[in-house]
């Protein structure tokens, strides 16, 4: 081993219970240290001193166990602000799937700040590699240098910290309003920010930030993941980086990526404080924050990637692979890797960093990336894992928001709707639907192909009932969780200015992404500069303000992808991972189109959070109300009721939604949507008794103001590919 090395200070070992914490705890003066392993042989804490220096040194400590799968000692005299890292030793035998190497100095599993990320390299790998970091040999042959000076620090910190009289916003899920956000990308170009603050978690929480997020209504910021994470090997070898962060390194730790200098320069205390500090600055503001957090798999890839965590500590443990060849890891995720949710080890692990970030972030909720993953037993994904029932019923978990991305690459990997309660679940169908009805079909139309009906829609915006209503007792519609686009694949503005993804800058010639993306670039590729009153600009201004208004006016809770509202762009590419760039930067000095776009959106969300009947908690049951009108009805453009062979008509395109106020005194709801290429003209469905109609929004009116207020007449014509909104009034 190149690591200097010296014996480490006395240790004792931990009584039972304290067995069963595991990871780092500062008590009395010095360290308590638990480390999950049930297959080796000798665990081994390497307190490291003089860090990063030439003079680098390790104080080895003797860790007592096994005791029930973990390893565990109370080390005296240990402070904030030490480094350390884990050796285990055990059977080397990767066809059984077993690689210990104590060569390789491990990251703490449980470690709650780290130093740097790692340093990719051929000392990171268990097995010996070349210089590209391909396998030298079949069978591997274990690698004999010392990872110390690439692989990730752990820190021993101190978790205390001022909440003052802040407390969390509990929004209940009919006011929310989702705003997902990649904490660089959102700040890095805002002129209102200080320099050395754009980009940064203290930056998202600028008061100029902050100004933006509740004028637009938003109630609940979702932040792309901000648990440390490690690049992988394919994208160093083309110096990128993964920049969205959907490959984890410590799931206790914040990235210091997104620290400010100062907090960098400081260290990791300084690092965690600002994080925290971004959440404080937030509830304060009334504003939740809800993490993406990838428990399905981690950075350390497949079967032939580095080693810098769990795979060291115990693979056949942490990961899912294949009964017959436990050399092969089984992926179900696309990403190398999947962590085994079979195993009590995984979900605890899970459990355990999701309470430590509830409890000492004071985070507000979870949106679980690729959760079918996470509730994958013996058989499959099962509603009934003992994962989603600790969730359910943890006393720290239970009254967060929690909300799955729900699929994965595996078997039965789709699963919309298929999650139990308390989750809501990312709606794919909705997006897609809503995608088809205003671009893709008329798209298609325009080149001579036939359309399809407005039933998908009218089913997406009346709260997806196929997908929500049956499979989970107690559920609502507030269980959907509506959006148009999101950080994977076409921003807004890029849906209705490309038919094909540009994807050249990701290195991989364009093959990746999705290339089903549903746009329509209304008759020319790419941006038009200069010519804001060309016919094509303006259709794509509409289409834009018509997916906005199905988002804000559908059954559902919200959720917009941060800059969609001000028309951002990333060129036409659609999966920008590997980017951190303008093309990915939020661009905040606006063209007026973009100012309108902006205002048009506060607008639309602010009436969804004015009137009840825009955001219904209960699935519609069609049944009349003492007036005789039901609580939801549809209309045809001749004002009569949609009888049920004009579902089935394609040519059905021109409908009316008619929505009840839950309670006395709510203003009723009428959404009127021309899915044609050309004007409709529409009878308007009759009122509630003694009520008129008041128009309060028109998709084809560049700005809000321009939406005239009053009265309507009974029949109205609708521009081409447009929608209108009425509220009911006295």
């Amino acid at each position: 081993m190149t690591a200097a090395t010296q014996a480490g200070p006395n240790a004792t070992p931990l009584p039972y219970p304290a067995t069963r914490v595991l990871g780092p705890r500062l008590v009395d003066g010095g360290l308590d240290i638990v480390v999950p392993s049930w297959r080796a042989t000798e665990v081994t804490l390497c307190l490291i001193d003089n860090p990063r220096s030439p003079d680098q040194r390790e104080r080895r400590v003797p860790l007592f166990g096994p005791d029930q799968g973990v390893w565990h000692a109370h080390i005296p005299d240990v402070h904030p602000g030490q480094h350390y890292g884990i050796r285990a030793d055990g059977p080397w035998d990767p066809d059984a799937g077993l690689v210990f190497n104590p060569n390789k100095l491990l990251l703490d599993p449980y470690a709650r700040a780290i130093d740097e990320t790692p340093r990719l390299g051929p000392e990171l790998f268990s097995h010996e590699v070349d210089d590209n970091l391909a396998s030298r040999n079949t069978p591997r042959t274990p690698d004999q240098r010392d990872s110390s000076r690439l692989n990730a620090h752990a820190i021993v910190v101190n978790t205390t910290f001022d909440w003052g009289d802040t407390a969390r916003p509990h929004i209940p899920w009919e006011q929310t309003f989702l705003y997902e956000a990649h904490v660089r990308n959102l700040t890095r170009q805002h002129p209102d920010l200080p320099e050395d603050l754009r980009g940064t978690y203290a930056g998202l929480a600028h008061p100029a930030v902050i100004e933006h997020l509740t004028s637009l209504g938003v109630t609940s910021v979702e932040l792309l993941p901000i648990h440390a994470a490690m690049t992988e090997a394919a994208l160093t070898s083309q110096g990128k980086i993964n920049a969205w962060g959907y490959s984890t390194l410590a799931f206790f730790a914040p990235d210091p990526r997104h620290a400010s200098a100062a907090a960098r320069a400081a260290g990791p205390q300084a690092v965690m404080n600002e994080v925290k500090g971004m959440v404080k600055l937030l509830h304060a503001a009334g504003i939740e924050v809800i993490l993406d957090v990838v428990y399905n798999h981690t950075c350390e890839s497949g079967s032939l990637g580095p080693t810098v965590c769990w795979r060291g500590l115990d693979n056949l443990t942490w990961y899912a692979h294949d009964d017959e060849t436990p050399i092969e890891i089984t992926d179900v995720t696309g990403c190398g890797n999947s962590l085994d949710f079979r195993h009590p080890e995984v979900i605890q692990m899970t459990l355990d960093s999701l309470r430590y970030w509830a409890n000492e972030y004071h985070i507000d909720g979870f949106r679980y990336d690729l959760a079918v993953t996470l509730a994958r037993g013996q058989h499959g994904f099962s509603p009934d894992h003992p994962f989603l029932v600790a969730v359910k019923t943890d006393p720290v978990l239970q009254g967060l928001k929690h909300i799955a991305e729900p699929w994965d690459i595996g078997p039965d990997g789709w699963q919309t709707g298929g999650f139990p309660l308390p989750f809501a679940a990312w709606n794919d169908r909705f997006r897609d639907d809503a995608r088809s009805f205003w671009l893709a079909n008329p798209r298609a139309e325009s080149h001579g192909h036939p359309g399809v009906s407005a039933r998908d829609l009218a089913t997406r915006l009346s709260g997806s009932a196929d997908l929500f209503a049956s499979q989970s007792p107690g559920r609502t519609p507030l269980a959907s969780v509506n959006y148009i686009a999101s950080h994977d694949g076409f921003s807004l503005t890029d849906l209705v200015t490309y038919d094909q993804k540009h994807n050249r800058e990701n290195g991989e010639d364009n093959r990746d992404g999705h290339d089903d993306n549903r746009s329509w670039n209304h008759g020319r590729e790419g941006p038009i500069l200069g010519l804001e009153s060309d016919a094509i600009v303006h259709q794509r201004r509409t289409s834009e303000r018509n997916l906005l208004a199905t988002l804000a006016f559908a059954a559902g809770v919200p959720m917009i992808a941060a800059g969609d509202e001000m028309g951002r762009t990333q060129r036409g590419n659609n999966n920008a991972y590997c980017l951190d760039s303008p093309v990915t930067w939020i661009n905040w000095r606006l063209e007026p189109w973009q100012r309108d776009l902006l205002a048009t959106t506060a607008a639309m969300f602010r009436l969804r959070s004015q009137h009840p009947a825009l955001r219904p908690t209960q699935f519609f049951t069609g049944n009349p109300k003492d007036d005789g009108v039901p609580d939801l009805a549809w209309y045809d453009a001749a004002g009569q009721v949609v009888g049920s062979w004009q579902w089935d008509d394609s040519s059905f395109r021109t409908l009316q939604m008619l929505r009840r106020g839950p309670a006395p005194g709510d203003r009723d709801a009428l959404l009127v949507i021309n899915g044609r290429a050309e004007p409709a003209s529409v009878m308007l469905a009759p009122p509630p008794p003694g009520l008129t109609w008041e128009l309060v929004g028109d998709s084809a009116k560049p700005t809000p103001e321009e939406t005239p207020a009053g009265p309507t007449a009974p029949e109205i014509t609708l521009s081409p590919l447009s929608l209108r909104l009425f509220l009911s009034t006295a």
